[in-house]
């Protein structure tokens, strides 16, 4: 329904008389109350006076009192046991002399020239010498640990 010069007289009166553009509208019938909003914005009609509310006081809240902290340390550094066998000289190995009878420990950063293996005589049946293969020893997990830590690995995939 379209906006004649009726209907704009009445919404003007209504307006007026305080209603809000939802009652307008249900008033008039066949508009919403966004067209009445943007048809009293077209029109200029002046904003109404709303009442006063009373002012409510302002709470004032406590102020925090700052929390004192202790200054944070640094836990100590872990430390890094020395390999015994890293401080002999004479017996390593680089890759090309490296051989079936020696201990294939690496020994340093494969990037950097000073790399080698340990070079040491290996234990029966391992690539490692004795000293080595303590270090590299990990036992292997209970079957109850292992199928608990899979069906985690299930749970979050």
């Amino acid at each position: 329904m379209g906006w004649t010069d009726e209907r704009v007289e009445q919404l003007k009166q209504l307006w007026q008389d305080g209603l809000s553009a939802s009652q307008i509208a249900r008033q008039l019938g066949g508009v919403t109350r966004n067209a009445v909003i943007g048809k009293v914005h077209r029109l200029g009609l002046a904003g109404r006076a709303t009442s006063a509310r009373a002012e409510r006081p302002r709470v004032q809240m406590p102020r925090r009192t700052p929390v004192i902290r202790p200054a944070l340390v640094a836990p100590a550094l872990p430390v890094v046991e020395r390999d015994p066998l890293m401080d002999e000289h004479g017996n390593h190995a680089t890759v090309l002399t490296i051989s079936d009878r020696m201990c294939k420990w690496p020994i340093g950063d494969p990037a950097t020239t000073n790399f080698h293996f340990c070079g040491h005589k290996p234990k029966d049946g391992s690539p490692y010498c004795e000293a080595h293969c303590v270090k590299a020893f990990q036992p292997t997990q209970s079957r109850r640990d292992r199928d608990r830590d899979y069906r985690r690995y299930l749970a979050n995939g």
